[in-house]
């Protein structure tokens, strides 16, 4: 049983995470239901429920509680950082020693670009333009770190910026470096099963004078709905030891720029804020 009441808010992380499991692994529970199992009060359950159902993650649907489809609830952000944390600390430690001090790098709003904006204090003065809202309230006070926000309509899932101002207020920046992610590799094509997601992570190439793709292993053999595109279009692309030798030798024989993370040594420095 989970107690209505924990200590500080790694207590109610925790008792959210038992919640979402609970759910998760019912498919659908009545809220009275629940109550009785979590011996929680109304307004605590209430409370948990709305933060679930905001990130993405759950769905409630009059006294009852339902899980997402996975294509849904794996596209949340609290979902994906809690992935393959060890892959993306190799591969965001890679794409770190792309970036020098001075430069103007762009991150999307995957997970993986979140780990990236955890090294960026250690480069020294750079300024960094995101439509991710996670990472600017993470990179908005950090010392040497110019922020630029990209505004839009706000998809809580995403945590992120998008729709047509995101698109626009990104045609008038030059880039230097574009950080991003996807969802699925298939072949030798980047997919995502979002439209929005995608126009975003398009203009943002289209601004970018070099282009870098982060992506676990896991990422690849799968597919999603649309084409974001081929990996050709990217400069590098950065993946970790899980990556099939058969994969890697067919993308670098096709000519792309591919770069294996070392997982060892993958710990994230602190975040020197101001």
């Amino acid at each position: 049983m989970i107690p209505d009441c924990l200590p500080g808010s790694r207590g109610i992380s925790a008792r959210r995470q038992a919640v979402l499991d609970y759910v998760t692994e019912q498919g659908c529970v009545l809220i009275q239901d629940m109550l009785s199992h979590f011996t929680m009060t109304r307004a605590a359950m209430n409370r948990d429920l709305h933060a679930l159902a905001a990130q993405g993650l759950i769905r409630k649907v009059g006294e009852s509680v339902t899980t997402l489809s996975n294509a849904v609830a794996a596209s949340s952000i609290m979902h994906r950082t809690r992935q393959a944390v060890q892959e993306k600390l190799g591969i965001t430690a890679i794409a770190a020693d792309l970036i020098e001090e001075g430069d103007t790098i762009a991150l999307d709003d995957s997970a993986t670009s979140r780990f990236l904006s955890e090294r960026l204090s250690a480069i020294g003065q750079l300024t960094v333009v995101t439509n991710s809202l996670g990472i600017s309230t993470r990179i908005g006070r950090a010392k040497d770190i110019n922020l630029i926000a990209l505004g839009g309509h706000y998809n809580p899932t995403f945590d992120a910026f998008l729709g047509v101002l995101c698109e626009r207020s990104v045609t008038s920046l030059r880039i230097n470096t574009l950080f991003m992610s996807t969802s699925a590799i298939h072949g030798l094509s980047a997919y995502h099963q979002d439209e929005d997601l995608i126009k975003a992570k398009s203009a943002l190439m289209n601004m970018a004078d070099r282009r870098v793709l982060m992506v676990d292993s896991r990422k690849f053999g799968i597919s999603a709905l649309n084409h974001l595109a081929n990996l050709s279009d990217f400069d590098t692309v950065i993946t970790d030891s899980g990556l099939s030798e058969d994969v890697a030798d067919r993308m670098i024989r096709a000519g792309i720029n591919l770069r294996v993370a070392d997982m060892r040594g993958t710990a994230l420095p602190e975040l020197a804020m101001a």
